[in-house]
């Protein structure tokens, strides 16, 4: 343990927000409490090693802006994501595009739930989502051989293309190749930005700011609802406004990371052993980091010992952490937030409001999530990862069940909803939308992430976001219908999906936070159930020595 701990250590003070701050201490007081808390169990369990495998460095400006301009890429998904709902539900839009359903929204006989039932323009909103993730294929190997930094600037100039492409938009081809485009960029910036982000930070607070991530995609939310109430007003051309604004975003994430360097384990992956410690150096504030170094080094001989990181997905050991990379977004997508949110527009217009009203209470409902994210960043440390999914994931089902009830009862047929009865589903969206916000929608990403090793890592998000973007696009191609359809029961179909996940993230996640994500296969070795698959006969042979030795 001597080279474990190493001269002097520095451990970041992590209580409530204060992100800055640490209070030093010797290796042999280090040792020492190591050894006093080993002596009160029979058995050394793998995880007090790990917890004793302290890390020098502090909090520094840089990695703190590695992780902000990182997010951005956050912000530019969140933008794109909501621009195209918004710009759904203006008149002028749809007569362009969309004659057929501008006509049928105005028939006083089409059923409310129906009224936007349209696969074309179905298809419009998921085309970007199925391009994303096709992306998501291509830019696996470039991830790895070229750097995460590389990948995501690729993103970011895909996504200024599809701007462009999209304002200029003429005709329905020339319309959906921007889109295609605007879907490249999103799901290569998806991809890297979280690995990136999850490399940079350091253990201790890679949940916090990785949160900034989400946090990043909501203002972007915010901001394209704010932007679409405000260009509906411009007749006919608002909506090329909105489409075209999406270059701004693009550009500050691809200037950012210019000015930025790769991670260092992408660059000790890559064979820039000196670059990558420098940047390490860098990103911790302190010359001695050994420990860590040493860490990375070795995750990335074992990386590239791994010629078909595909194929070794497949392998009993790495069940586990692949199984909860797929099913988390699954699972996030399966809450219906994003589909929600998404046709937030759309769907204030089917309970009757206005033009302006619905897309002013979209804007409403996106900020309870802010709110939820800034109180994420502050606790998710402190919180861990399990309880916040749990305690969320009852909050959103308490509302969707709700919701449910009060558009089975109240809604009905061709009648409107009553304004008291809409302004309780409107509160009740945004309940929703904030709970989410605190668990599920700062979490997902974050444990797909950061539960995968290095050797699989670059596969492993690509199959993540893969999944991910299909789930999505799925529903998204989809929601209309099975809204015409199912009608409040849409309602009920989510928040069985959100019972599913609650018990699982109870029963199968094992508690990820605080832990070096260069250790995090030791976490599951100590699990009562997924130890079966990645127990490590040659740790339990070190951890008998350790024991002897002591």
């Amino acid at each position: 343990m001597e080279g474990s701990v190493g001269a002097s250590v520095e451990r970041e003070r992590i209580g409530g927000c204060q992100m800055g701050g640490s209070v030093r201490i010797s290796a042999e007081e280090a040792k020492s409490e190591w050894r006093d808390q080993t002596e009160v169990d029979e058995e050394i369990p793998v995880a007090r090693i790990i917890d004793q495998k302290v890390y020098a460095g502090r909090t520094t400006a840089a990695v703190v802006l590695a992780c902000v301009v990182a997010a951005s890429g956050g912000f530019v998904f969140g933008y794109v994501l909501e621009i195209s709902g918004g710009v759904a539900s203006m008149d002028d839009f749809l007569k362009k595009f969309f004659p057929a359903v501008y006509v049928q929204k105005r028939a006083a006989h089409t059923n409310h739930y129906c009224k936007y039932d349209n696969q074309v323009l179905q298809a419009f909103i998921s085309t970007l989502l199925i391009a994303g993730l096709i992306s998501t294929v291509v830019i696996a190997p470039i991830t790895r051989r070229q750097g995460r930094r590389a990948a995501m600037i690729a993103g970011g100039a895909s996504t200024l293309a599809g701007s462009i492409l999209s304002a200029s938009a003429q005709n329905l081809p020339m319309l959906f190749i921007g889109r295609i485009l605007l879907g490249f960029g999103v799901g290569i910036t998806i991809q890297s930005t979280n690995i990136y982000m999850a490399e940079m930070a350091p253990a201790e607070l890679r949940g916090g700011l990785h949160i900034t991530y989400t946090m990043a995609l909501n203002y972007g939310v915010l901001i394209s609802a704010s932007v679409n109430y405000g260009t509906s007003k411009i007749k006919p051309w608002g909506w090329r406004l909105s489409f075209g604004l999406t270059a701004v975003p693009a550009i500050i994430l691809i200037v950012g990371l210019l000015l930025l360097p790769d991670t260092p384990n992408s660059l000790i992956e890559r064979g820039y052993l000196k670059e990558g410690r420098a940047v390490l150096e860098r990103m911790r504030g302190v010359s001695e980091v050994d420990v860590e170094f040493e860490d990375l080094v070795e995750a990335s001989r074992r990386s590239m010992q791994v010629k078909h990181p595909f194929l070794n997905i497949l392998q009993r050991t790495r069940r586990p952490q692949i199984l909860v990379a797929l099913l988390f977004p699954v699972f996030e997508m399966m809450t219906g937030a994003n589909v929600l949110l998404l046709y937030a527009p759309v769907f204030f217009r089917t309970l009757g409001f206005g033009s302006s009203s619905s897309l002013y209470s979209t804007i409403f409902l996106k900020i309870l999530p802010l709110l939820g994210m800034k109180v994420s960043i502050c606790r998710i440390d402190r919180w861990g990862r399990r309880w916040p999914l749990i305690v969320g994931g009852f909050i959103m089902l308490i509302c969707q069940v709700s919701i449910g009830f009060i558009l089975g009862f109240e809604f009905i047929g061709t009648r409107e909803l009553s304004k008291s009865w809409s302004i309780v589903v409107v509160l009740l969206m945004c309940i929703f939308a904030g709970a989410y916000a605190c668990s599920w929608g700062s979490l997902a990403r974050l444990i797909s992430s950061e539960v995968l090793p290095l050797e699989i890592r670059s596969a492993g998000m690509s199959m993540s976001t893969f999944v991910s973007l299909l789930f999505s696009f799925a529903l998204s191609q989809s929601f209309l219908s099975i809204f015409c359809h199912m009608r409040y029961g849409t309602f009920f179909f989510f928040g069985g999906w959100v019972v599913i996940m609650t018990i699982f993230s109870y029963f199968f996640l094992p508690e990820t936070s605080i832990v070096p994500i260069e250790l995090m296969t030791k976490v599951w070795e100590n699990h009562p159930i997924w130890s079966k698959f990645v127990e490590d006969k040659n740790m339990i042979s070190i951890n008998k020595d350790v024991k002897n030795e002591v």
